[in-house]
């Protein structure tokens, strides 16, 4: 079946308390997307964010993201007051978000409400908190531990509970318990939260998109409660880290830092962590994007300790082997493999073997030195694959145009049979060709059906500050933008057929 849907992540909604969550505006967006005949919502990682801000960077991938908590529920439960929200800065700049300003107030805002809960008389916390035990504890005991050493890295704790040590567990649970409760508390409300905006959207036709990355962070409690799960030495110190090497975009290749998988016990212990952390994404998601699919097959080594990825060698992934053992699990769940960048022959054998759509990327497509080549152009695309304009990692359309050098345009306007088109008319072309593509699914930014520029960027890669920030204004939706959503989405045949 043909279909379509929105790219846009949860903070980019408009709120009050600068950063989009799972408020009124998040279920007007669901409204939207049905009214429109859209069937998915493509959201970015939804895990708590470290230093940097970036969903790919997170303090667990099992947790859920204290930012998106609701606070007008939380003001309904009688949990906290209108006036006591009002007493924390959340930023000014309604277009934008102040990190910095979230991070200084989300917290206290919880932490009141954490202190009005009466949680031994909650039987759906004790259930949930029973439910979710084996992730749910490592990470409650990581944070309030992260907490009491000022927000350093576990690597860098003392050496008996940076290890794991029996005794000193008992210690750290024993004197954090109340900042342990208060981890426990926030992901209770993440998730009722969540799990209540997943069911609407179901209820509208609407199914959730979501993202796994394929790596998890160093600073995370992934890594400190699972140390053999990844390569690291017996001091439980990187051996390797994660990136990409060098190429037309960047001469000192991707350095991402994340630890590397120690495959060879996953494979010993039949990949019960991942297929631990598969099962918890299909209870939250409808269909799940895994990112940097190629991982799977060739993995990028780069030394501990280097500054750059340019020395890095690739190393065997577990290829089909690992799809094979997770089988049962993923049978349950659609994927999308995120299958960019520089793709081997062994590449597009896993992609086949799996059956998983890839992904095209229209403003990849337009290289004027791979004119009659790029598996991106339309007209070589296939139905088993998953069209985008962009994804957050790219510019928007509108920018992406003005910024094509002059030979990679004249071919852009030569396959849409053009001599010349307007900065703004851009998006809208790409859109329609993205739409009218055989591709089963399409997604498209929210930034382009809203023509915006650069300034509405998401993401660029390789680069600190200034990313991840970007949010709509209220009323930047309007009724206009998304009866533009509708016509299109019927002329090409992707209107959601609804029960």
């Amino acid at each position: 079946m043909r279909a379509s849907g929105i790219l846009m992540p949860i903070t980019s909604l408009p709120s009050k308390y600068g950063i989009g969550c799972f408020s009124k505006e998040a279920y007007d967006f669901v409204d939207n997307l049905a009214n429109a005949y859209q069937s998915y919502w493509q959201i970015l990682p939804i895990g708590p964010t470290s230093y940097g801000d970036s969903p790919y960077q997170s303090f667990s991938t099992f947790a859920g993201n204290p930012y998106f908590i609701d606070l007008e529920q939380l003001v309904l439960e009688g949990l906290i007051t209108n006036e006591e929200i009002n007493q924390f800065d959340w930023g000014d700049n309604s277009e934008y978000i102040d990190y910095e300003k979230i991070y200084l107030s989300r917290k206290p805002i919880l932490q009141i409400a954490f202190s009005r809960a009466e949680l031994s008389k909650n039987t759906d916390y004790q259930l949930f908190r029973e439910a979710n035990s084996e992730w749910l504890y490592d990470y409650a005991l990581y944070m309030a531990i992260k907490d009491h050493f000022g927000g350093i890295m576990w690597s860098e704790w003392k050496e008996d509970i940076k290890t794991r040590e029996p005794e000193a567990i008992n210690y750290y649970d024993n004197l954090l318990k109340s900042e342990m409760e208060y981890y426990e508390f926030v992901q209770f409300k993440f998730y009722e939260q969540w799990e209540k905006l997943k069911s609407y959207a179901n209820e509208k036709g609407i199914k959730i998109i979501g993202d796994i990355p394929i790596y998890v962070a160093y600073d995370s409690a992934d890594t400190w409660a699972n140390p053999d799960v990844f390569q690291m030495d017996e001091k439980k110190n990187l051996t390797g880290q994660a990136g990409v090497p060098p190429d037309g975009f960047s001469k000192t290749g991707q350095l991402w830092g994340n630890p590397l998988y120690n495959w060879e016990y996953l494979k010993e212990t039949g990949f019960s962590w991942w297929k631990k952390r598969i099962m918890h994404h299909v209870k939250i998601f409808d269909v799940i994007r895994i990112d940097h699919f190629r991982g799977f097959d060739a993995y990028y080594h780069v030394p501990a300790g280097d500054k750059t990825a340019e020395h890095g060698t690739w190393k065997p992934g577990p290829s089909f082997s690992f799809f094979q053992a997770l089988q049962e699990e993923l049978s349950q769940i659609d994927i999308i493999a995120e299958d960019l960048g520089y793709l081997t022959e062994s590449v597009f054998k896993l992609l086949s073997d799996t059956g998983y759509p890839g992904m095209k990327i229209l403003q990849f497509a337009f290289d004027s030195r791979e004119a009659e080549t790029s598996a991106y152009l339309p007209h070589n695309y296939i139905e088993n694959s998953v069209v985008y304009t962009g994804t957050h990692d790219n510019e928007t359309t509108r920018g992406w145009f003005k910024d094509l050098d002059k030979e990679d345009k004249k071919f852009f306007l030569s396959y849409i049979g053009r001599k010349d088109i307007d900065e703004e008319e851009a998006a809208e072309i790409v859109i329609r060709m993205a739409m009218s593509s055989v591709s089963k699914l399409c997604i498209i930014p929210i930034q382009d059906y809203l023509n915006l520029d650069n300034q509405a960027r998401i993401n660029t890669p390789s680069t600190l500050g200034g990313n991840w920030m970007w949010r709509l204004k209220v009323g930047q939706l309007t009724e206009e933008t998304f009866k533009t959503v509708k016509q299109i989405t019927k002329i090409y045949g992707r209107k959601q057929v609804r029960k």
